[in-house]
């Protein structure tokens, strides 16, 4: 007998086949979210709904053939037959959860970003037309608030700030910033629109992580010469046979990590001042700061049209800085908001949550002040927590409890009603 935990997110859905034995995964497949052809973020999708009579049914139908695709891909890895599946749990941001059940999610598109439907749901998976066995059950845990979603709940079950002392705040950064902040006493949480430009959109080199993406950067504060690291390799850039193993991708642009990691060490080498200006005066030290209209940009990676391997060149712009502050902004003051509600100054614990928390340096969150700062050591990249939660409720009842109840006694802050977050 098997099960199915599967996390959709707005632009990848993951999957695991799990036996309901033994807890063993089985197998795991991934595929990106069929719907960003309808829009590269949530709001755009909803505006699409929105917009065309039947988008809705479009992007039910787009997501629901993506996941049974998925079925296949991991009834073939694990040789299991769709009808030993048995049982089934999804979570997903709000949005993907009402478009997946097929309801209209456009009252999740303005203020007060009313649920239709917040409660777990427990339905026969053939009602959404998935095709498992006949008596297969499919499961959805609660949605904690109008942008906190499933997955949110599912980290929040992994994790487990409602099981102890300490005062955990647990970030799920993506286009939204998924923020929960709690102890035993009481939990709270909220979500804030950071953007895409952590994942590299909106950006001048910004790209997706993939391979030939540069995701880690340090930057000499002596002679401000950059050296970084490229998705596919091991190399660092000034290590000798750094372009032999970047050759089959060429280095392409700079993902997510690599965009919060170059700023922030552009401004531990001096290079951006506190308030995030790009400082012209060092053009006159190193060629790396140039002069780009009335402000000024630094050159990441010289760029040839000469060599193919070498790729574009790379540049981070004052419009780039500014991006990222703004960016960073929200689910920084997301989190001194949900701070304020607990009444405390300071967090004991840091969980990174979310594909984009696994690539991320704490130390650069910090100095970027995404988050609010803390012991080094007690931060972590907890990964795909949702995807662990989503595990957690396949094989134990117990924890669908637990989760159910948790989530009632979750205080939802609407950032976009609070006055102090404007």
């Amino acid at each position: 007998a098997y099960g199915l935990a599967c996390d959709f997110g707005s632009t990848t859905i993951a999957m695991h086949l799990v036996s309901l034995l033994s807890g063993r995964v089985a197998a795991s497949s991934g595929t990106s979210n069929p719907q960003i052809r309808f829009g590269e973020d949530l709001m755009s999708r909803v505006s699409y709904v929105m917009m065309n009579p039947d988008g809705r049914e479009g992007m039910t139908v787009a997501v629901r053939e993506a996941i049974s695709g998925l079925v296949d891909k991991v009834c073939a890895e694990g040789n299991v037959q769709r009808n030993d599946i048995l049982d089934s749990v999804f979570v997903g941001n709000p949005i993907m959860h009402h478009l997946f059940l097929g309801i209209d999610p456009t009252e999740l598109g303005g203020a007060p970003f009313a649920l239709a439907v917040s409660g777990a749901v427990h339905i026969k998976a053939s009602d959404i037309g998935l095709k498992l066995n006949q008596g297969a059950r499919l499961y959805m845990l609660p949605c904690i608030a109008g942008h906190v979603g499933a997955d949110a709940a599912a980290v929040t079950l992994s994790e487990g700030p409602h099981r102890q002392d300490e005062m955990m705040l647990i970030v799920d950064v993506g286009t939204n910033a998924e923020i929960v902040l709690g102890n035993r006493q009481r939990v709270v949480a909220a979500s804030s629109p950071t953007g895409p430009a952590f994942e590299g959109a909106e950006i001048s080199g910004g790209q997706r992580a993939a391979p030939g993406a540069i995701e880690r950067v340090r930057i000499d504060p002596d002679t401000l010469e950059p050296k970084y690291r490229v998705i596919g390799s091991e190399l660092w850039s000034d290590e000798p046979g750094f372009l032999e193993s970047v050759q089959a991708t060429g280095v392409t642009g700079i993902c997510g990590s690599g965009i919060i990691e170059v700023v922030a060490e552009m401004y531990l080498a001096g290079i951006i001042s506190e308030d995030g200006v790009i400082d012209g005066g060092l053009s006159a030290r190193s060629p790396r700061v140039t002069a780009n209209g009335r402000t000024f940009s630094y050159v990441l990676k010289e760029g040839s049209a000469a060599l193919k391997e070498d790729g574009p060149k790379i540049t981070i712009t004052q419009t780039d800085v500014r991006a990222i502050q703004l960016a960073k902004a929200a689910p920084y003051a997301g989190t001194k908001l949900l701070m304020e509600k607990q009444n405390t100054e300071h967090v004991d614990r840091i969980h990174f949550a979310g594909a984009f928390g696994s690539f991320i340096d704490p130390k650069y969150a910090m100095v970027l002040g995404l988050i609010p700062d803390c012991d080094l050591d007690k931060v972590s990249a907890v990964g795909n927590a949702a995807g662990a939660g989503a595990r957690m409720a396949l094989l134990n009842r117990g924890y669908r409890r637990e989760i159910e109840d948790t989530v009632s006694k979750i205080e939802k802050i609407e950032t976009a009603l609070e006055p102090k977050f404007q």
